[in-house]
């Protein structure tokens, strides 16, 4: 009984792991990690600091894509074999074994399978991401906090390497606001759909009554640029100004007017960067950043809605995407997509892939519902 439906599902999933090549472009991937070798390889490469970061960052990455790619169509192969030599020996201890590696591969196949969804002009792109803390007080500054080490969490359950730009600390604790950058293949299709009001229910561990205390994080999350990106941004349209970094606190980092906040004067939109020590490094990064910001503006102003890129995002009540809920029971659900999960804690330390899968799924749904 067991033998025609292992057969049926193994089938299935070489036949979809085989759409997946083809959609990833898997043979491109290859041919790009061989040239970023090339590039690796050679003596002048820290000549450039940051270039070789994005070589390096860039190549580590597709890698990773790549290892996750043949590991799983070896696993597939290696479980058909495990399937024959079952049968052939009727051995229903290695079929029992077969079945729950099959139930494993399948889902990793599936979560596999919805990068295939991803086919958004700029959902290859690597993802800035901007947090910021919002009613709540003290509670939403450690909520902006709390999702900020969420997704750093999850970028190094995946080897992916993450780059903080800015960081705003909160007087008594938590952050104001955080923007970094998520280097990865598209890490901007997988974290726009976590763009959005998160909000946080819980005994507040700043009041000395325990009271229950509700607080928002909004989610800003835009795709970083490339060189053939078209974005002009002449020097007037710009204000710069100077500032000494600070720690939490209040505390000084620097002894030195290093970090720099550029305004757009003609949008209102407002970056900063404080990581680097020398405020031209600063400046440059907080360039990559305002570029960004603005090219998601001019694309969702195309399309006449700024939804689509940067999401409407107040952090308020009303207007929330996801509830995470401490008191009186523990559960973190997304509202559009009603994908939950009864572990937050799990969630806090970076388990947020069946969160990104259901919500891809669900705007690749809503985006075709659209269109018809």
């Amino acid at each position: 009984m067991a033998g025609p439906d292992f057969d049926s599902e193994i089938k299935q999933l070489q036949a979809t792991m085989h759409t997946v090549e083809q959609v990833l472009d898997i043979g491109a991937m290859r041919r790009e990690v061989a040239e970023l070798e090339h590039h690796v390889a050679a003596p002048d490469l820290w000549d450039d600091q940051a270039n070789a970061q994005r070589i390096t960052g860039r190549l580590s990455a597709l890698q990773g894509e790549l290892d996750r790619f043949s590991a799983l169509s070896e696993r597939i192969d290696d479980l058909a074999i495990m399937v024959e030599l079952s049968q052939e020996e009727n051995d229903e201890e290695s079929l029992a074994e077969a079945t729950t590696e099959l139930a494993r591969v399948a889902k990793a196949v599936e979560a596999l399978e919805v990068r295939t969804l991803l086919s958004g002009e700029y959902d290859v792109r690597e993802a800035l991401v901007t947090i910021r803390a919002g009613a709540g007080g003290v509670d939403a500054a450690d909520f902006a906090e709390m999702l900020m080490r969420m997704y750093v969490r999850w970028a190094e359950q995946h080897n992916y390497p993450v780059e903080v730009f800015d960081t705003s600390y909160a007087e008594e604790a938590g952050l104001k606001s955080a923007t970094f950058a998520i280097h990865a293949p598209y890490a901007y299709g997988t974290h726009s759909v976590e763009a959005g009001t998160h909000r946080l229910v819980r005994i507040s561990p700043f009041d000395n009554q325990g009271r229950r205390q509700t607080s928002f994080a909004a989610v800003e999350v835009v795709p970083v640029l490339e060189q053939t990106d078209e974005i002009d941004v002449p020097d007037e349209d710009i204000r710069v100004d100077v500032y000494r970094s600070g720690g939490p606190g209040g505390q000084s980092v620097n002894t030195t007017d290093s970090a720099v906040r550029l305004t757009h004067l003609p949008t209102g939109t407002v970056v900063s960067c404080q990581n680097e020590k020398s405020q031209l490094q600063n400046k440059a990064s907080a360039m990559v950043v305002l570029k960004a910001k603005l090219l998601a503006l001019k694309k969702a102003e195309e399309a006449a809605h700024l939804k689509d890129l940067k999401g409407d995002v107040q952090a308020s009540w009303g207007d929330q995407m996801r509830n995470y809920v401490l008191n009186p029971y523990q559960i973190v659900k997304d509202l559009r997509t009603t994908f939950e999960s009864g572990n937050p804690q799990a969630v806090f330390d970076g388990d947020i892939d069946g969160f990104l899968e259901a919500g891809i799924r669900w705007r690749r749904g809503a985006d075709q519902a659209d269109s018809n």
